[in-house]
């Protein structure tokens, strides 16, 4: 259900984009949103990985350096039938941990000394099972999509803000899109980009946590740990963290006091939800 529904909102991502692109420029301005989407998709997915390690300073270790680590990654990614990812570290007493790499073969995995610290070696198991199942999954590639063309949907809604504060002489007949088409792109796209965006980030996550349950074996220490680093993120701020790559975590790091609000336009389901699937997933273990 949740790749169906992920695949369903990708679908009406793609068709507000092309909907503002038929609004302004007809079938040449729809080819054009694609080609301007499809440049930056690919921009995004080659790069991010770098982008992301380095705006956290994460280094990157060998066997020797963290042999425990090194060793509770190899034989996870051996259970999930993947090739060994490139193992970091991220030094800071927060715990969190992310995925990254624009595919299986460049896959990463990288998590805070104050994971090592703060979980018990299931706990983390169920951790890096769980960032393993968003590299099998491809949930990088699919992320990176997503943002890429919400972020072209966010672009042209300011571009089309400006147009329509400096252009009030033009008459109707030059204005293609009409007042509905610019308060549609102003207004309307953006908002629903967005919240299609999250929905789309929370599905993956859901769907990680029940691959992390199945590769590590043990889906009530991937909960134990969800609700640990959850109780931290409430209460510390992990350095250089951003909306951008919020998305990238197993915990929001941005996360605060949950409310009706806050859980519509969260990158992550609820904390609470989560640990109750996974439970709901044990017990049919």
């Amino acid at each position: 259900m949740n790749n169906l529904k992920t695949t369903l909102l990708l679908a009406a991502l793609t068709g507000i984009l092309m909907a503002i692109g038929g609004l302004f420029g007809g079938r040449s301005g729809v080819g054009f949103m694609l080609l301007v989407s499809l440049a930056m998709n690919l921009g995004s997915y080659w790069f991010s990985d770098k982008i992301v390690l380095s705006m956290y300073n994460a280094r990157e270790i060998t066997p020797e350096q963290g042999p425990d680590l090194f060793k509770m990654v190899a034989n996870l990614a051996h259970r999930a039938n993947l090739p060994m990812p490139r193992v970091y570290v991220i030094d800071t007493d927060v715990p969190n941990a992310f995925a990254t790499g624009r595919s299986p073969q460049y896959g990463v995995v990288a998590v805070t000394t104050g994971i090592m610290r703060t979980l018990t070696y299931d706990e983390l198991s169920g951790v890096v099972a769980h960032e393993l199942a968003h590299i099998k999954n491809r949930d990088t590639l699919i992320s990176t999509v997503v943002a890429s063309i919400a972020g072209v949907i966010t672009w042209i809604a300011h571009m089309a803000q400006w147009s329509a504060m400096f252009g009030m002489g033009r008459n109707d007949d030059e204005d293609n899109g009409g007042i509905i088409g610019t308060l549609f792109t102003i207004i309307l796209a953006p908002l629903a980009a967005t919240l299609i965006q999250l929905g789309i980030s929370r599905s993956r996550e859901y769907l990680a946590d029940q691959a992390g349950g199945k590769i590590s074996n043990n889906p009530l220490a991937l909960a134990s740990a969800l609700e640990k680093i959850d109780y931290y993120a409430k209460h510390q701020v992990l350095p250089s963290s951003t909306p951008s790559t919020s998305h990238l975590f197993i915990i929001n790091p941005l996360s605060g006091a949950g409310n009706w609000a806050m859980s519509l336009f969260s990158t992550h389901p609820t904390t609470k939800e989560r640990v109750a699937r996974l439970r709901e997933q044990a017990g049919h273990h």
